[in-house]
């Protein structure tokens, strides 16, 4: 990232208020929304958008009846005219008068429904992580520029005032020169089981679920979350829950592309059908002399309060992020500045309202957001391959390994190939 980006990222939450006096003023244009996916993150989504000024969600979509019933229910509440539920999301995408798509579908959908709404002239908002693997992600930033379309990704921190703060004081110089930032995320899931092959439940079209991913039989403990621990739908924490916080420490230390990345790990907590690890420890090499490291435990805690959640370590001190608040501290680890903040969805949703209106510059712009993804498939792929990746620092491409650039792409079901 270039200073330019920063410090637009940073302009565009300073004139949030200004915009937001303005909206009191006159009424926002009017934009018509249709929402992919009726889970618990597009109802989050589709609930606050049905409460914002100037937007009316005339779609919610899910292959899942019961879902869709939801996202109607959950948008009527804030709506006078209630949205219009459909299973096919290409059905939102037929409709001229629609100008925003949303996608937090899962994450084998989320480039392929991104670049075919690209297309079909919307401007997208995709939940993270933005790709299912590497070559989705470019193909992504492809089509968003062939189509002049303005697609963000949901890493709601980019827009949280403190956490731009604190950024600033990374990139300024607070803590010397930054050259490593530290990250980790812990949860305590329980066992996926061992699932049981058999029909889908007669509310679900599976086959539409499915949409772009190879084909799979269903079994009984794949839905409506553990496909996260399964390759050929998800992307395991470090795409799941990762992304947000090695989306940070890239930013603060302004790197884009790593040189070599390692990842360990392995399922050692339970042994049942999960695929990906939940234990994992990746580090990430940068020119500069900068390096990312993320360590994560899906079904285990360290104790409470003992890491932040993500730690930059600079020449001078360090500087700590949990939640949305940051603490400075010298070279002895002593206490300098300590920041209190919170963060909300609204305010990166409100990010790119405005930018689809024709105001400001979106703070996790497509290019961005792929950055940040590729170092998730990146940890992924050296995981699955079991060694450290050199990959090229202009691109993030590896170097010289048939096995791990095998896993730059996926096998897609037939049809279904995007293309930027």
């Amino acid at each position: 990232m270039n200073r330019r980006y920063f410090l637009g990222a940073t302009a565009s939450a300073v004139s949030a208020a200004a915009l937001a006096q303005t909206a009191l003023e006159e009424p926002p244009a009017r934009l018509v929304v249709g929402i992919m996916g009726m889970g618990g993150r597009g109802t989050a989504l589709a609930t606050l958008l049905a409460q914002q000024p100037g937007v009316t969600i005339a779609y919610v979509c899910d292959p899942d009846r019961t879902r869709i019933e939801r996202g109607i229910e959950a948008v009527s509440r804030h709506s006078q005219r209630p949205p219009q539920g459909v299973a096919d999301f290409r059905r939102i995408l037929d409709d001229r008068e629609v100008q925003v798509f949303v996608c937090a579908a899962c994450n084998h959908w989320h480039a392929p429904a991104t670049i075919l709404a690209t297309a079909a002239g919307k401007h997208v908002y995709v939940e993270k992580p933005c790709s299912h693997n590497p070559r989705e992600g470019e193909l992504m930033v492809a089509a968003a520029r062939r189509h002049n379309k303005h697609v963000q990704m949901g890493n709601q921190r980019r827009s949280w005032p403190t956490i731009i703060e604190a950024i600033e004081q990374v990139r300024s110089g607070a803590i010397g020169r930054a050259y490593l930032a530290k990250a980790w995320y812990f949860n305590n899931r329980p066992t996926i089981g061992r699932g049981n092959e058999g029909p889908a439940p007669q509310t679900l079209d599976y086959e539409l679920w499915q949409g772009p991913a190879a084909r799979r039989p269903f079994k009984s403990n794949i839905l409506h979350y553990n496909w996260h621990w399964f390759w050929n739908w998800g992307n395991g924490e470090l795409g799941n829950n990762g992304i947000h916080m090695l989306d940070l420490c890239r930013w603060g230390l302004g790197v884009d592309f790593p040189t070599r990345v390692t990842s360990t790990g392995g399922r050692y907590r339970f042994e049942d059908d999960q695929e990906t690890p939940d234990t994992n420890n990746v580090t990430f090499d940068f020119e500069a002399r900068k390096s990312i490291t993320w360590e994560g435990l899906s079904c285990n805690h360290y104790p409470q309060n003992s890491v932040p959640d993500v730690l930059f370590v600079g020449e001078t001190g360090s500087l700590a992020i949990t939640g949305g608040n940051y603490v400075i501290y010298d070279l002895r680890g002593r206490e300098t500045r300590r920041v209190a903040g919170a963060g909300t969805d609204i305010m990166h949703m409100d990010n790119f309202l405005n930018v689809c209106r024709g105001n400001g510059r979106l703070n996790s712009e497509i290019e961005e957001a792929h950055k940040s993804t590729l170092l998730c498939h990146l940890g992924n792929i050296s995981y699955r391959v079991s060694r450290t990746l050199a990959c090229n620092g202009a691109d993030g491409h590896i170097r010289e390994d048939a096995a791990a650039n095998r896993l730059w792409t996926r096998e897609y079901a037939p049809g279904f190939e995007p293309r930027g």
